[in-house]
Formats: C-alpha cells, structure tokens, sequence
C-alpha cells in the first residue's frame, strides 16, 4: 500500500515512545519494592473537579447527547468569554471564539486556514513537536529557529526579523512553553508581533498552559495586544480534562466562519458531553479547587527545581508555569559514559525505575543534552523519583 508524502513527512511522537517502554517496564517490576515513577506524561494527575464530573453524568442521563453547532455552545462560548473578562481582564466577544476537539483540532483548523503549500511558519527550538507536524500536514513548512537560555528558549523579535523571507507566513509562538515551561517577555511578544504586522503575516500563539502561570509578570494573555492574534487553548491542562478531548480558539471575528466550515466537514463538532460538562468549570465552586491545584503544580516546581540543579541535572531557565524542567543532563552523560538524553533517558528508567522524556522531541538546538520531566504527579512520587535519580546520580 502506498503511504502519502504527508504522513511519511511526520515523525513518531517520542514521548509516546517512551511512554510504552514505561509501561512495559512498569509491568515487569510492578510488584518490586521499587515500581515505575511516571514523570514522562505532560498530563495533570488531578481529574476533572465533582461539579464537572456530575454535570457529565446528568448530561448522559438526561439525553443531551446530539450534535451542537460546529463552532460549539452558545453557552460555552459565552462563559470562556466571560472567563478572559474575569480572570485577565480582557473582553473577548463570543463571536470569536471556536470551540474544538482539543487543542489538536484547534491547531489543524488554524492551519489549514491559514497556511499553504510552501508557506514558512517560524518556530522556536525547542518547542511541542506536534505543533510543527500541524503545519507539515498543512502543506507548510515549519521552520525551527534555535533559541537559548538567555532568550527563555523563545524568539526574540531580532530573532524572527533576520529569519523572515519570502515564503514566511506568520509565527507559531507557545507561552507558557512545552517543554521548558517558560514564557515569552511580555516586551519581547510586543517586538515580534510588531514585526509580524509590518509583514502583514499571522500570530498563533498555543497558550493551553497559560491559566498554570506562577508569575503575574507573564501570566497574561497575548489576546491583550490586539484582535489580530489568534490563541489556542483547552480544557486539558489547568481544567484537568485531559482525556475529554476539548479546546478553543479565539480568532479575528473574520475567520470564525471559514473555521466553521472545516470544523463542519472535519468533525462536525467537539463532544456534546464535554461541553456540557466543562460549563461547570468556571462555577465558584470548581475555580477556587483549581486554583488550590495550581497552588500546588507551583509548590511542586518549587521543590523538584533546586533538587534538579542539587544533583547536576541543571534547568538553566526556571519555568514560570506549566509543569515542566527542562534539564540540562550532558554532565551526568559525561559522568555515566552515556552518549546523549536519549541513553540517558533509557538508562534513568533502566537503572533508577524513572521514566523522562529526551529531547529528541522537542528540535534539535542542543536537544540531545536535554531531559524533559513532568512535576504532574504527587508530592510524594516526586520525592519517590528525586531520591531515586540521585542515588543514581551521586552513588
């Protein structure tokens, strides 16, 4: 059978990857005295909230399991617009807003409306790797421009100036970032999207991990800058719905029909029950325990950072949300004989019983002496984990 340029164009998504070499290890010592400790998984270990998860039953039990329009709920997109309004201050009309099948679908919509063959969208190394095959399945090409420690692993507006040609179309910015879990300078998103106007090109900016900030300095939405810039986001991360497979896009009111009809024809619309259910998010009630949740993804970062740099597994930029380090391990590849994160990775299930993720993911600026680790998991697995490493580590 022959398989499409496009798809042989995709490269597997590693952490998937090691996530089944997890597993199956998992299995074989599930019944040690030393199990697997996930820290590989980019993925809340809170569930939905109650009011969220009774909402979803009596939504089954009533029937209310039909199609909604393909741009969703009235009454979602009215209460995420009521949400920008309270929580940042900002007024986002519902007509601007698309409700999707997770992030991923806002992403695939956004760039099949926006992106042609050979169209260059710039992209900061590191950055999520699915959010480059997006554009590759839209026929564009995504171009990785390394970035550094210095610079918070984001572009700079120099940065994107020196980098735009002919076949550039716009920028796909993340902040916070996955896997860094850092942001972009409020001063410095100014600079790039000043430099994306007087190019008349486009701004997508992936901002699921935005309501996980832990600084007021860069906890705000790029929204604020204008009504040009279109923001992904989803009820995954901070609203812990992850496997409910629900998102949004807020996009210049133009666009909202052009989205609507792929979203038509591609999937007709995002799960009537998760959309039912995620209305009682923002109820007072569910707000407050994500904001104690948050308190405590923050209380996590600031526990595993230090004891990360302690032990040699040096994250050169502390994240400023999200729920990532993004560590340094050429050291300990130096000390261990190991050739890249890669074997390091392997080495750290192996020999410790902890699963990371490598940077092979994530581009390729300097990613093979990178290691990406999750701090969503508990406290207590986390300890379980550091203690584990260093052992390994500083025997």
């Amino acid at each position: 059978m022959r398989i499409s340029e496009r798809a042989h164009r995709i490269e597997p998504f590693w952490v998937m990857e090691v996530a089944k070499a997890a597993a199956q290890k998992a299995r074989e010592v599930e019944h040690t005295d030393r199990p697997v400790v996930f820290l590989n998984i980019g993925e809340p270990d809170f569930s939905a909230p109650p009011r969220v998860q009774q909402a979803a039953q009596a939504t089954i039990a009533a029937g209310h399991t039909q199609y909604t329009p393909a741009l969703g709920l009235d009454a979602l997109r009215q209460t995420i617009s009521g949400w920008y309004a309270s929580r940042f201050g900002l007024q986002v009309p519902a007509s601007r807003i698309v409700v999707t099948a997770g992030a991923s679908a806002a992403l695939q919509l956004a760039c099949l409306a926006l992106v042609d063959r050979g169209d260059e969208v710039l992209m900061p190394d590191p950055s999520y790797p699915c959010n480059r095959h997006f554009v590759s399945a839209a026929e564009g090409t995504p171009v990785l421009l390394p970035t550094t420690a210095e610079e918070r692993f984001q572009l700079s507006a120099a940065k994107v100036a020196a980098a735009w040609g002919p076949q550039t179309r716009g920028v796909l910015l993340a902040s916070p970032s996955n896997p860094t879990g850092t942001s972009i300078d409020p001063a410095e998103l100014a600079g790039i999207l000043q430099v994306v106007r007087s190019h008349g090109g486009i701004t997508l900016i992936d901002e699921i991990y935005l309501g996980l900030s832990h600084d007021a300095a860069f906890g705000q939405s790029a929204l604020a800058l204008g009504d040009d810039v279109i923001s992904i986001n989803s009820f995954s991360k901070y609203f812990n719905m992850t496997g409910w497979r629900l998102g949004w896009l807020v996009v210049p009111e133009s666009l909202t029909p052009v989205l609507e009809r792929l979203a038509q024809n591609l999937y007709i619309c995002a799960s009537t029950v998760s959309q039912l259910a995620a209305l009682a998010c923002f109820e007072p009630e569910s707000l407050a325990e994500y904001e104690r949740r948050r308190a405590e993804f923050k209380a996590r970062r600031d526990h595993v950072i230090p004891a990360l740099n302690e032990m040699g597994l040096t994250v050169p930029v502390a994240p400023d949300g999200a729920f990532y380090a993004w560590a340094d391990c050429s050291a300990a590849c130096q000390k261990l004989g190991l050739k890249d994160s890669w074997a390091f990775a392997q080495a750290a299930l192996e020999q410790a019983h902890v699963a990371i993720t490598p940077g092979r993911d994530f581009g390729h600026a300097e990613t093979a002496r990178f290691v990406r680790l999750s701090t969503a998991n508990s406290m207590a697995e986390l300890h379980t984990a550091l203690a584990r490493l260093k052992a390994w580590l500083q025997p």
